[in-house]
């Protein structure tokens, strides 16, 4: 396999990691600087010039975008996959998760546990919004921070407001979130390649400090994690459309609370937890998936006229309840199902054999105009009941 890796920091320990793991298992590779490159699109197909010079073949690139370089960076991954190069992080991924609000929108659609969070501009929306997410304390987040840089904890609604308002003054956009008492000074990293979960730790803050990241002195402990847990890690990282990403959770009260997915996870600390080659874990996938590269498939399957990509809801009241997929008659209908979600499981290509239940969510390729009345309705909105106070006392989230 020829991989490039993409990255401002060759030197940076995780660049380094993963050079020598695809040495090891031996590949070819080249780390690029994210910035040397051009996007050429003055020919037929879509190409990349790195250093003036016409980019050379590669099977697969790992992504190492930093949030400085985001648009660039990921304009030439969006650029590697026009290419059919594989990319474990689609651009769409990274951009997704570099933007925490965009982040939490997106989780927050598929029903991803998380901390109340919510969104605001104007002043007479602060202190409406900290009694949606339950009353101080209240964790307060700058939209581009990283490494536990940009989060703030306000222990009362006046210090909260005025600090809304003044990072708002400065043109900072800012999220106002749950603070969860019972996380007591510690998070989850959960590293996920793939389907799986390849290792987690555990990360306690120090001292006082509410923020439990290793860049600001926490400490860390390989741990086990639970099934709901991996379920939720791996499933965050997959909508976000990341196939390598660390994950971080909360541990709570109503079970995971997912607080960030990270499109450029660092290797150091999970490697020296876990003492696991989360490197070589990391190539060894890129190698098995280079066959497959990432497609939009509604923007590829829309492309025939009358047909298109479509959601279908098997109703409780409805006909194919308790029917096999194979007497649905959407074969008839020039209807294909491509997946079936149950639940939180995905069965990918079902068999005609399956037995349809109620809720089941099918994906399917076909007419569109026979898939039109089969569509799930817009779900009503409902109507929240504002959270109980809490007790004023301070713990930690970072």
């Amino acid at each position: 396999m020829r991989l490039a890796i993409l990255s401002r920091e060759p030197r940076s320990y995780s660049t380094q990691r993963l050079k020598i793991a695809a040495l090891d298992a031996g590949h070819q590779v080249r780390i690029l600087d994210t910035l040397r490159f051009a996007i050429d699109l003055t020919d037929d197909e879509p190409d990349l010039h790195y250093s003036g010079n016409q980019l050379s073949d590669y099977d697969a690139v790992l992504p190492r975008v930093g949030a400085s370089v985001t648009y660039f960076g990921t304009a030439v991954v969006r650029q590697f996959e026009q290419m059919d190069v594989y990319t474990p992080n689609t651009s769409a991924g990274i951009r997704n998760s570099r933007d925490k609000l965009h982040a939490h929108q997106i989780l927050a659609r598929h029903h991803i546990g998380m901390p109340a969070t919510t969104f605001v501009r104007d002043r007479a929306d602060i202190l409406p919004a900290i009694e949606r997410v339950g009353g101080a304390p209240v964790v307060i987040k700058l939209l581009e921070g990283t490494q536990g840089i940009g989060v703030m904890l306000a222990p009362d609604l006046v210090v909260a407001q005025a600090m809304i308002e003044t990072l708002q003054a400065t043109r900072q956009n800012v999220l106002i979130q749950e603070f969860v008492k019972e996380s007591s000074g510690t998070d989850v990293r959960a590293f996920v390649v793939g389907d799986r979960v390849v290792g987690a730790m555990r990360r306690t803050s120090k001292g006082d400090d509410f923020r439990s990241n290793l860049h600001r002195g926490g400490k860390s402990e390989s741990i086990q994690l639970e099934p709901a847990y991996e379920d939720a890690a791996v499933r965050s990282a997959q909508i976000m459309g990341l196939r390598v990403a660390g994950v971080d959770l909360l541990e709570s009260d109503r079970g995971p609370l997912v607080m960030e997915v990270n499109s450029s996870p660092g290797l150091q600390g999970i490697e020296r937890a876990t003492d696991r080659d989360i490197a070589r874990i990391i190539v060894d996938f890129v190698d098995n998936q280079v066959a497959f590269p990432e497609l939009d498939v509604r923007q590829r399957l829309s492309v025939s006229l009358g047909s298109g990509v479509a959601e279908l809801l098997v109703r409780e009241d409805g006909a194919f309840v308790g029917r096999p997929l194979g007497e649905s008659g959407l074969d008839d209908r020039d209807i294909t199902v491509l997946t079936v979600q149950r639940g939180t499981k995905v069965i990918p290509t079902p068999k005609r054999s399956m037995v349809l239940e109620a809720n089941d969510r099918l994906l399917c390729f076909g007419n569109l105009e026979e898939m039109r009345d089969m569509i799930p309705k817009r779900r009503p909105r409902r109507r929240k009941l504002p959270k109980p106070p809490r007790d004023e006392s301070v713990s930690d989230q970072s």
